[in-house]
C-alpha cells in the first residue's frame, strides 16, 4: 500500500507527542513507583478477536518515539488477517517504557483494527465494479490521522483529509452563496488567484442541481441522499463529464446496487464513526 500523503514525520510526531503528554503529564507514577529503572522485559500483542489488523506500524513508531532502544519483532503486518490467539508482535526493552506506552498503542490499534475490518468488509462488496469506497471527515477530533490511515489499510480510499486539500461546496455553501453556478465560478476564480491545485466538488440534492453542476464545470458531483433510481439518472446525465460520488445514509446492503449505477465513488461516514473497537491486549511475557 502506498503511504498516504498525510503520514508525514511531522504529523505523526505531533500526534504521538500530544497523545503521550495527555496521558503521562507529570509522570506515570504507577510505573515509576513500582518498576526498577533498569528492568528489561518483553510483552506480546495478543489478538482476542478475528480482524484485519491495523496500527502495527503506528505502534512501532510510538514505541521508538518514546524509547529508541525498544525492539519490536513483528509477526502480523498492517492489513493482514489476524485470528483469536495470534501474536501480532513482541516488544522488548525497558519495562517502564513498555508500560508507559501500552495504553496509547492499544487505543490506536484497537480503533484502527476496527475501522480496517469494517472497511475491508464493505469494500469486498464492490469487487468486480469500478466504484471506489471513500471515507469522510466524520472522524474523532485529533485522531483523524489514525482513522484515515485505518481506512486505507482496510482497502478503502481516503477522501480529502481536511478542509485544505479539496474544495467541496456542500448544501450550506450553496444556500449561503445563492447558486451552484455562482459558487463554482467563485471557487474557480479563487483557485486560479491563489495558484492552488484543488478539485472542486459540488453537492447536489436533485436532478436539477446535477444539471446545474455539470454546466458549471465541477470536477465531481456528489449525489446526496438520492435513491438508486435517481442516482442512475444522474450518472447518465453526467455521462463521464466529471466524477460522481454517492453519499448520505449509505448502508452496507445497498453498496452493490449503488455501484451498479456507475458512480465513481461511494462515501460513507460509517467507516469511521460506527466501527467497533477490536479486542487486543498487550501482555507481559513471563520468563
Amino acid at each position: 500500500m502506498k503511504k498516504p500523503k498525510y503520514l508525514t514525520d511531522k504529523n505523526l510526531k505531533t500526534f504521538i507527542k500530544n497523545s503521550l503528554e495527555e496521558d503521562i503529564q507529570g509522570g506515570d507514577h504507577s510505573t515509576l513507583s513500582t518498576i526498577p529503572k533498569e528492568l528489561i522485559q518483553s510483552a506480546k500483542l495478543l489478538v482476542k478477536e478475528n480482524c484485519i489488523l491495523a496500527g502495527v506500524e503506528m505502534a512501532q513508531i510510538i514505541f521508538k518515539t518514546f524509547d529508541k532502544n525498544l525492539e519490536i519483532e513483528t509477526f502480523i503486518n498492517d492489513g493482514e488477517t489476524a485470528k483469536v490467539g495470534d501474536i501480532a508482535f513482541i516488544v522488548k526493552g525497558s519495562a517502564r517504557s513498555i508500560l508507559s506506552t501500552e495504553r496509547l498503542v492499544l487505543n490506536c490499534m484497537q480503533r484502527m483494527s476496527g475501522i480496517a475490518t469494517l472497511t475491508h468488509d464493505w469494500d469486498s462488496r464492490l469487487i468486480g465494479t469500478k466504484t471506489k469506497l471513500l471515507d469522510t471527515r466524520k472522524t474523532t477530533p485529533n485522531f483523524r490521522i489514525c482513522e484515515k490511515w485505518a481506512v486505507a489499510i482496510g482497502g478503502g480510499t481516503n477522501h480529502r483529509y481536511g478542509l485544505y486539500d479539496m474544495i467541496m461546496l456542500k448544501d450550506n455553501h450553496i444556500d449561503y452563496n445563492g447558486s451552484i453556478t455562482k459558487a463554482v465560478k467563485m471557487a474557480k476564480d479563487y483557485v486560479q488567484e491563489k495558484k492552488l491545485k484543488l478539485k472542486i466538488e459540488v453537492e447536489s440534492r436533485n436532478l436539477e442541481e446535477v444539471e446545474e453542476a455539470i454546466k458549471s464545470g465541477a470536477d465531481r458531483i456528489m449525489l446526496d441522499n438520492m435513491n438508486v433510481e435517481m442516482m442512475t439518472k444522474a450518472v447518465k446525465m453526467v455521462n463521464g463529464k466529471c466524477e460522481t460520488e454517492a453519499s448520505g445514509g449509505i448502508l452496507r446492503e445497498d453498496l452493490k446496487d449503488i455501484a451498479k449505477t456507475g458512480v465513481t465513488y461511494i462515501s460513507a461516514g460509517a467507516l469511521t464513526h460506527s466501527a467497533k473497537n477490536i479486542d487486543l491486549s498487550l501482555k507481559a511475557v513471563k520468563k
